[in-house]
């Protein structure tokens, strides 16, 4: 007994409900504004953290006049809809925290549509050896392979980002 009125799961509840809540309604300006000067990830060059990256931000490439042009509204709608029509992992994002996990790899099979029809993340620990996490990752990608095959059904790609 602590002599706090809620326990962990308690805040770990709170901190999921208040995550989801925010990529049910984001703040469309806030959108806009946290997109000005943060650089496109298909342009960057440099990623050294020592460094500030090369390549074009989304102002810049955009909206250089800084007078609100169709074509960076346009990118900022679509972002704002990404937000909302993302999938709740609040739970799974906050517990993943929790853990002290990070994310490792997105895995991805396209079978039908062309976006993902079934997608897997991997988290660890920092300390879990790189040929670990490796063997892990092949042997998901297996497990779900052979399950597709026992089902007759031939995904048409797999993407994966680390």
């Amino acid at each position: 007994m602590t002599d706090r009125p809620y326990t962990d799961d308690d805040l770990r509840a709170e901190a999921a409900r208040q995550h989801a809540s925010l990529t049910e309604d984001p703040d469309f300006v806030g959108v806009g504004e946290q997109m000005e000067d943060r650089h496109i990830q298909s342009t960057v060059i440099d990623e050294d953290p020592d460094f500030a990256p090369e390549g074009a931000t989304w102002a810049g490439a955009l909206d250089p006049e800084g007078d609100g042009t169709d074509a960076y509204n346009e990118a900022q709608r679509k972002i704002h809809d990404l937000i909302q029509g993302a999938a709740d992992v609040s739970e799974w994002a906050v517990n993943l925290g929790a853990a002290g996990l990070t994310q490792t790899i997105s895995m991805g099979w396209y079978v039908t549509g062309s976006g993902w029809d079934l997608a897997v993340q991997i988290a660890h620990l920092p300390q879990i050896k790189p040929e670990v996490r490796d063997e892990i990752e092949s042997a998901v990608r297996r497990a779900v392979e052979r399950v597709f095959a026992e089902h007759g059904v031939k995904p048409r790609g797999l993407d994966t980002t680390a």
